[in-house]
């Protein structure tokens, strides 16, 4: 049986800047519509959408509680679109290579933009690892759209963040833009810190399928 390929309407948009292809177990967070300004025709699809969730649940305490994680929520993704990002992505899977136990792993994939100093890609993608602090495994490689880079670390959220203090692997991917002056970000994070070959190979199969000009564009050229 083939592959099953979802092409996403965003090949048809001049103005997306970059396109890329996630791998099967990732569902897409709609931040556009999540983050939508009140009272606009978004804002009041989204309403729509959960209020049957919202009034099937009968008690009024556990109904704040669910309406405050989603304010919570949706705070996240304002802070992260704040930073630059344009794509985020829950991931799902089954713990199933090697000794695996069969567990569910849950992963966040975004994608952002960071603007940077003119210097040539290679000198950029370069910079954005050694410049960090704590990378760790840290590789240079070339790609159909031009040098990367990526490097991992393993950090633990402050007790005052609220978050639980259990260990994150974050892996980072950047790919200079050819127009050099900004840098696209990929970025995977999970708390199965046991598995960062398996989710390293992840990112790294997600930025090789990374491209600063539509697939369609390309196929027309060719």
């Amino acid at each position: 049986m083939q592959p099953r390929i979802v092409v996403d309407e965003s090949v048809h948009d001049t103005s997306t800047g970059i396109w890329f292809a996630v791998p099967g177990g990732f569902t897409e967070v709609p931040l556009d519509v999540l983050l939508a300004p009140p009272m606009s025709p978004e804002a009041n699809r989204l309403t729509e959408a959960i209020a049957p969730l919202v009034e099937a649940i009968p008690d009024g305490v556990t109904r704040q509680q669910f309406i405050a994680q989603l304010a919570s929520g949706q705070q996240l993704l304002h802070t992260l679109r704040e930073v630059g990002t344009v794509h985020c992505s829950l991931g799902v899977h089954r713990d199933d290579a090697g000794d695996g136990s069969g567990r569910t792993l849950h992963s966040l994939f975004t994608v952002s933009w960071r603007d940077i100093a003119w210097s040539p890609p290679s000198v950029s993608a370069a910079r954005a690892v050694a410049t960090a602090e704590q990378y760790s495994h840290v590789e240079y490689f070339d790609l159909a759209s031009g040098p990367a880079s990526i490097g991992e670390t393993v950090r633990t959220p402050a007790h005052e963040s609220g978050l639980p203090s259990t260990p994150l692997l974050q892996i980072h991917a950047y790919l200079p833009h050819p127009d050099c002056r900004r840098m696209a970000v990929l970025m995977l994070t999970t708390t199965a810190v046991e598995r960062r070959a398996e989710y390293r190979a992840i990112l790294r199969q997600i930025a090789e399928l990374t491209s600063f000009e539509s697939p369609l564009a390309q196929r027309q050229t060719n």
